[in-house]
């Protein structure tokens, strides 16, 4: 009992910490791209290649006065950056990081919890995210923060249902809604689900961009009309917990994508690969789209949101719909 307990302390402490440590560096990074692209050097100052400048903006953060408009509602103001962080720490407890290791005599697989129905978890709690924007919104008592927090309902309930038929796609496939028999389904087979559904991959991954509110789909905060969008009236920690959750939630997609479509934690032809190995792979695929994440945003411009509605509702979801019937009709016969 007492192993167990030690366990899954350990795996809590670890996945729990680096989530949180990688949405810290990944403001670094995302500056350091931007940088990169545009041939400048980036933060540089606070540490060794600026490597200590995510600490830098911690503290600045901590110590920034908390600024409540007039007019806001106060209990609402202040709970919506937390359920806007929430959903996405608890989602990645669901998500398998690699194969099974034993610890103190005991087998156990690397993942801090095992669920059958690991799937409509994700879809579940993720989906509660989007409040926390919605709240902050309208609570903010602004005109633009309104706006963002309907702008970001509308484009939530306009990917989610492409998302989800494309998740079901590989749910067929693998006839299980359990994380760790996809990632097995996958590895049992040989193939890739990214090889037997292409098309499915393509419109989660757009989806994913769509739901994190990243670029070209950030009409959320979209700085030229909307100055901020949501947390125009948010500072200090309250602020500084939007982005959090915007960054854990990109961790989450990315873990997702590579879980549901480049095989989780298999390494090609490696089958029985070690375990170090296996999160290694991991870790290396999931890294592989924050990347994506972040080299979109400085590459591609930002759509109309009438585009970014006739995308969702008449070429994605037909796409997706098209995609579920062949993969069933496949199944089936």
């Amino acid at each position: 009992m007492i192993e167990q307990i030690l366990i899954w302390l350990i795996k809590n402490s670890v996945i729990y910490g680096g989530m949180l440590g990688t949405a810290a560096y990944m403001t670094l990074a995302e500056r350091k791209v931007s940088a990169w692209m545009q041939y400048r050097i980036g933060p540089n100052r606070v540490g060794p290649f600026g490597l200590l400048q995510p600490l830098a903006d911690g503290v600045k953060f901590i110590f920034k006065e908390s600024v409540v408009p007039d007019g806001a509602n106060k209990w609402l103001f202040r709970f919506a950056p937390m359920i806007a962080a929430l959903p996405a720490m608890m989602t990645i407890a669901v998500i398998p990081v690699g194969g099974a290791v034993e610890m103190f005599g005991v087998r156990t697989n690397l993942s801090i919890a095992d669920v059958d129905v690991g799937i409509l978890y994700l879809l579940a709690i993720g989906s509660m995210g989007v409040y926390g924007i919605i709240l902050g919104g309208w609570a903010s008592n602004s005109k633009y923060s309104l706006l963002g927090g309907l702008r970001a309902s509308a484009q939530m309930i306009s990917y989610e249902l492409s998302m989800i038929l494309s998740i079901l796609a590989v749910v067929a496939l693998a006839g299980s809604l359990d994380l760790r028999q996809i990632v097995e389904a996958q590895r049992a087979d040989g193939v890739w689900n990214v090889v037997r559904q292409p098309l499915a991959f393509l419109l989660f991954v757009i989806a994913t961009f769509a739901e994190t509110n990243r670029h070209p789909f950030d009409f959320a905060e979209c700085e030229p009309e909307l100055v901020g969008g949501f947390h125009t009236e948010y500072s200090s920690m309250k602020f500084a917990l939007f982005f959090i959750g915007e960054y854990s939630a990109m961790i989450v997609m990315a873990s997702l994508t590579t879980t549901l479509f480049l095989g989780g934690w298999t390494v090609p032809f490696v089958p029985d690969a070690h375990w170090s190995l296996e999160v290694a792979a991991f870790l290396a695929k999931t890294s592989f789209f924050l990347f994506l994440f972040l080299w979109v945003r400085w590459t591609l411009p930002r759509f109309r949101f009438d585009q970014l509605m006739r995308l969702g509702w008449k070429v994605m979801l037909p796409a997706a719909l098209a995609n579920l019937l062949v993969t069933g009709a496949m199944v089936a016969f």
